[in-house]
């Protein structure tokens, strides 16, 4: 589980995350969505441990992520949006890498990098170096890397980014069984299809803030919108007229 409250951050003069709270639950599929600049990317990076906050508290599972940040990323497993990929090894070399990283068994490395590249289709790229991949094929390799040492806390930032149809098909399927398995899944899309398709709750930001928190079904209700689309734009403040989304 994770569990964030009263989370700010601050650029100089801008105040960029004003008091974010938030829980993701275990068994979840949790979005997250905000207009651009809304503070949505800067509380997933503080989330990840690669930022820290001015302020609040950021707990995954029993860690601490702001006291542990190491140890909360041991039992995290990121999609980052700049994927970070090594351009000289291969799909295979960098699954291994981050297990080795994790401190796996040789004998696990191996079985597990195998079902994860068999598990998103890698088997035609495995052992080319990444270099010249698709950023649909860099993605897939960056989710198995994630995903080497079984975290129960997965953090998905723009999952279904740069797929075709196939590959989105698959990323959905992977989403799906992680929430069967029982793990707490952040999920940052702008893409609302996907949204509406995999999330069981959405957290809305704009301007730094929790702006809605609830069901699809929910933020529909609260707007009086039957499109979730429509409803993302009446939560986020992007329309002031009461008419129809844009």
């Amino acid at each position: 589980m994770i569990a964030i409250d009263g989370l700010q951050k601050r650029f100089g003069d801008v105040l960029a995350v004003r008091g974010v709270q938030l829980t993701a639950r275990d068994g979840t599929v949790t979005g997250l969505l905000g207009p651009n600049g809304a503070g949505k990317t800067t509380t997933l990076r503080m989330l990840s441990g690669l930022m820290r906050p001015d302020a609040g508290t950021i707990r995954v599972d029993d860690v601490d992520v702001v006291a542990d940040p190491v140890g909360a990323q041991r039992v995290m497993g990121q999609l980052p949006d700049s994927r970070g990929l090594y351009p000289r090894l291969t799909a295979r070399e960098h699954i291994e890498y981050f297990a080795q990283l994790h401190g796996l068994p040789r004998a696990v490395t191996r079985e597990r990098t195998a079902r994860l590249i068999t598990r998103l289709g890698l088997e035609a790229i495995a052992d080319r170096r990444v270099a010249g991949f698709s950023q649909g094929e860099r993605t897939k390799v960056a989710l198995a890397r994630a995903l080497v040492h079984e975290p129960r806390n997965v953090i998905l930032d723009e999952p279904t980014n740069g797929l075709d149809v196939m590959s989105t098909r698959a990323m959905r399927e992977v989403i799906r069984g992680l929430r069967e398995d029982g793990c707490c899944v952040v999920f940052s899309s702008h893409i609302m299809q996907e949204v509406s398709a995999l999330c069981d709750r959405i957290v809305v930001i704009a301007e730094g803030r929790v702006v809605a928190d609830g069901t699809p079904d929910d933020l529909r209700a609260q707007t009086d919108r039957d499109n979730l689309e429509d409803a993302f734009v009446v939560l986020a403040g992007l329309e002031h007229d009461g008419g129809g989304a844009a």
